[in-house]
């Protein structure tokens, strides 16, 4: 039996894959295809397949599709992997997917010599001699690519999403509510459902709002843009023209998670009519439900104070849903302590004693706690004795002082103003 086996390519694997393709080129000349093409056509769901030897990937074929023809857009193998048999195996279960996708001829174009040519051949591909290959790049860039790298928009890095550590409830809420819907639109259209096209994300400083605005844009592979409110103070022509004008410019996108951090500084609650803030607040609102027409965009809203926000944010119709994203619970502690530790080490720390001693610490003051921590591990190694290095495991100690220095983002009020706003103003 051989020690490697061909799957599926997951979500979670792109990271890797790349680092093959980056790493297993044997040739000087550019590929036919870009990254960033091969990219874009995994976002598209097209037929991938991976070889892996236990966890590890060791090769990679990726294909693009167009009724009956398909292009294996690239095939890579990690160096020490070449002469098993890897790439043959890839074509093979490759071209399993696409003939199941109704696919009738496939192709490939490769510089001369590259890694894969082999393996083409014994799997029955014929060359084509008499082709030639034409190619013309154009200068000009699509409007969307253009808009969004002039908001300083990005693309979040697959794996955002399973990287979030506790926070289950929360997780399991904003999935069911965003992003399954959002995954499955023909799904939802047949139970009349229609996937949410703005929300509110509301809790306490630190507790991982920004992450999961992240996390969504990454799990559905859609370009993430955030909106800081200086960054609308400092237009030249008022705060009011400037959500106009990022409006108007992301129409132009297919696709976006628009987030705005610190909502209440932008949509606070009007009283004098003749203040810029209530000009501003109305500007927002008539701009929303134009935003809501876009069936491939989703405007999150995040705040610490949601019962600051003027009323008329807070009625149904403009946001589908007001999600709270609380403190971690003694749970979500313990995974969170468990990602900074590393789920191998885990077990050489009192877990309950950093549990209990973080109460009322969000996920952002974990963090900092587990990285001063893991300084004071690192400086005591670098100081001991070569011949007798202290044993890294034994780091209770280190977590409970540093525990201990760090001032908590959360305080009593904190928590009394957010149970008030989760009984008055949640909708979930």
């Amino acid at each position: 039996m051989s020690p490697w086996r061909v799957r599926d390519l997951e979500e979670g694997d792109l990271d890797q894959v790349v680092r093959i393709w980056e790493e297993s080129r044997d040739t000087a000349a550019d590929p036919a295809v870009s990254l960033a093409e091969v990219v874009s056509a995994l976002r598209a769901r097209t037929p991938a397949v991976v070889a892996v030897v236990g966890d590890r990937i060791v090769g990679a074929a990726v294909s693009s599709t167009a009724q009956e023809r398909a292009w294996v857009l690239r095939l890579a193998i990690a160096r020490q992997w070449r002469g098993h048999g890897i790439g043959s195996a890839l074509l093979a279960g490759l071209e399993k997917r696409l003939a199941q996708a109704g696919v009738r001829r496939i192709g490939a174009l490769l510089p001369e010599g590259e890694v894969g040519e082999q393996a083409f051949k014994n799997s029955g591909y014929t060359g084509r001699p008499d082709l030639g290959y034409f190619e013309k790049l154009l200068p000009a860039e699509s409007a969307g690519t253009t808009v969004l790298g002039q908001l300083g928009g990005v693309v979040p890095e697959v794996g955002l999403w399973d990287r979030i550590a506790g926070m289950g409830a929360e997780k399991t809420l904003i999935e069911r509510r965003l992003v399954l819907p959002l995954e499955h639109p023909e799904v939802a259209g047949r139970y009349q459902l229609v996937p949410p096209r703005a929300v509110v994300l509301f809790g306490p400083p630190g507790t991982g709002k920004t992450t999961f605005a992240r996390a969504v844009a990454s799990r559905l592979r859609w370009p993430f843009l955030e909106v800081l409110p200086f960054q609308l103070a400092d237009d030249a022509h008022g705060v009011a023209a400037a959500l106009r004008r990022l409006f108007a410019r992301v129409e132009h996108l297919d696709e976006v998670v628009l987030f705005f951090d610190e909502a209440e500084e932008i949509a606070s609650e009007r009283q004098d009519p003749t203040t810029l803030a209530h000009r501003v607040t109305n500007e927002l609102l008539k701009l929303i439900p134009q935003f809501r027409r876009g069936e491939r965009r989703l405007l999150i809203c995040a705040t610490n104070a949601v019962r600051s926000l003027d009323p008329a944010f807070l009625r149904p119709g403009r946001f589908d849903y007001l999600i709270p994203v609380g403190p971690p619970d003694a749970e979500a502690r313990k995974a969170i302590w468990i990602r900074y530790i590393g789920p191998d080490r885990a077990d050489r720390v009192d877990l309950p004693a950093l549990v209990e001693a973080s109460d009322r610490f969000t996920p952002a003051d974990i963090e900092y706690a587990a990285r001063t921590a893991a300084q004071s591990a690192f400086e005591r190694h670098l100081a001991a004795d070569p011949a007798d290095p202290p044993d890294p495991g034994r780091l209770t100690g280190d977590y409970l002082q540093a525990i201990a220095g760090t001032r908590t983002s959360l305080s009593e009020e904190d928590i009394r103003a957010f149970d008030h706003d989760l009984r008055s103003a949640a909708r979930v």
